[in-house]
């Protein structure tokens, strides 16, 4: 058990350069470029389909290296300078020269994005080609399931990949079940994290020192709505004062206001999301310095942050309707707890307390605005586990709450995954028609 949940974790925390939707599609049109190269012919036109929830979180958001949003441009930097091999990182070579040349085939209109059609949440159709006098190539590669997943390469009309899903992989190479993450409990996350020598989980301290520059870069600079700057300016202190909670809040919405606005560092990722891996470890590292946390409190705190998280996850999908701000502020409710010497019962108040609170926020597309969502989720965790730690928890009588923790993190998934599907379509319609 002890090496799955380790393989887990590393699946699912990882460096992402940019938001992730639109880093997926450019992965895909990167790979699609490299397949096309590969028979020294260099791509002209591109042309993506994507899925509803990849279209609704890369509308509006800040593609790294450009002061320019949306799937158009992310797709034409996979072209000019992004590499495959970096996965979530892609576009980390990204340079003024490429940014110009991309923007060049976006303004020529060799660059179209359209809705796919296919139910599944996460899907990237990336097929680029080159009209040579002496014949036209074409090369396709798709991307499914997970936001760096390419389950599918074709040159050609030549299928020269193609597997029907991604699977985890332990250190033994053996594939871990599909169900995993949703099948593992909050007690058997407590129990890793805790009871793991610490030298197997000084990975995760890697996810330190990558959000704390993003904090640092949010803070430093005017990036988007400024949140985090806002929060902890001088002026501000009488109304917010000089709180851990402040200084959480203020702390993750500037590591969410850098990224969201095009900042050029990664971030360490969560599922698939930046912002979620920010709201799962800022909020924790922030509480752990009031507190003066020792090195090995706060990596098993970030552990069971991340856990939790990527638990409750695997209930939700990858993508919804609902924000993901929910599910990470929760689990960084859980590590503040653990900082602060709760035990099992305290951290399954915490989770209750926050399901019971914030489930209802709604994912309107990867944005600026996201900085507002992720400060209102850490506010919301902070509350939560004081709440828990001083054995206050919501009843059982309450809405989706149940005694169990494991069937209300259940609830959550049902209401985010299948309750919120109408939800869902009717933002993305709501925003296309602005």
């Amino acid at each position: 058990m002890r090496e799955k949940i380790i393989a887990l974790l590393k699946q699912e925390v990882k460096p992402a350069l940019g938001c992730t939707e639109p880093i997926a599609v450019a992965l895909a049109v990167a790979r699609s470029c490299e397949i096309l190269r590969s028979i020294s012919v260099e791509p002209e036109y591109i042309n993506v389909q994507v899925s509803n929830n990849i279209l609704k979180n890369g509308m509006g958001v800040g593609i790294p290296g450009t002061d320019t949003v949306g799937l158009h441009i992310a797709a034409a930097l996979g072209c000019t300078c992004g590499k495959s091999e970096y996965r979530l990182e892609v576009l980390k070579e990204v340079t003024d020269e490429s940014v110009s040349q991309a923007r060049e085939m976006v303004k020529e209109g060799n660059v179209t994005i359209s809705l796919a059609e296919t139910k599944e949440k996460l899907y990237v159709y990336a097929e680029v080609l080159s009209m040579e006098r002496e014949g036209s190539h074409k090369a396709i590669s798709i991307i499914s399931g997970n936001h760096d997943s390419i389950v599918y390469e074709e040159l050609d009309a030549q299928v020269i990949k193609s597997i029907e899903t991604s699977s985890y992989k332990n250190t033994s190479g053996n594939l871990l079940e599909p169900d995993f993450a949703r099948n593992i409990t909050v007690e058997q996350i407590l129990d890793f994290a805790t009871t793991t020598p610490l030298e197997e989980l000084e990975f995760i301290m890697e996810s330190v020192t990558l959000n704390k520059a993003l904090v640092d870069e949010g803070l430093r600079n005017k990036y988007g709505l400024q949140v985090g700057r806002t929060l902890l300016a001088p002026i501000n202190k009488v109304v917010f004062g000089d709180t851990y909670l402040t200084y959480a809040m203020a702390y993750t919405a500037a590591a969410s206001d850098a990224r969201m606005a095009g900042c050029r560092l990664p971030a360490m990722s969560n599922s698939g999301s930046g912002n979620q891996g920010i709201t799962a470890t800022v909020p924790v590292i922030a509480i752990a310095e009031k507190l003066e946390a020792s090195h090995e409190e706060l990596a098993r705190a970030l552990v069971i942050s991340h856990l939790v998280a990527i638990h409750i996850k695997g209930h939700l999908g990858r993508l919804s309707a609902l924000c993901g701000c929910v599910v990470a502020s929760t689990g960084s409710a859980c590590g503040i707890v653990y900082l602060r010497k709760g035990g099992y019962q305290e951290m399954c108040a915490a989770i209750k307390n926050m399901i019971g609170n914030i489930t209802g926020m709604v994912c309107d597309g990867a944005k600026v605005g996201c900085a507002l969502k992720v400060a209102s989720g850490v506010a919301s965790a902070v509350q939560s586990a004081v709440l828990a730690l001083d054995g206050i928890c919501i009843s059982s009588n309450d809405g989706i709450i149940e005694e169990d923790i494991e069937k209300t993190i259940a609830n959550l998934g049902r209401i985010g995954s299948i309750g919120m599907q109408i939800t869902d379509e009717m933002i993305l319609e709501i925003m296309v028609c602005k």
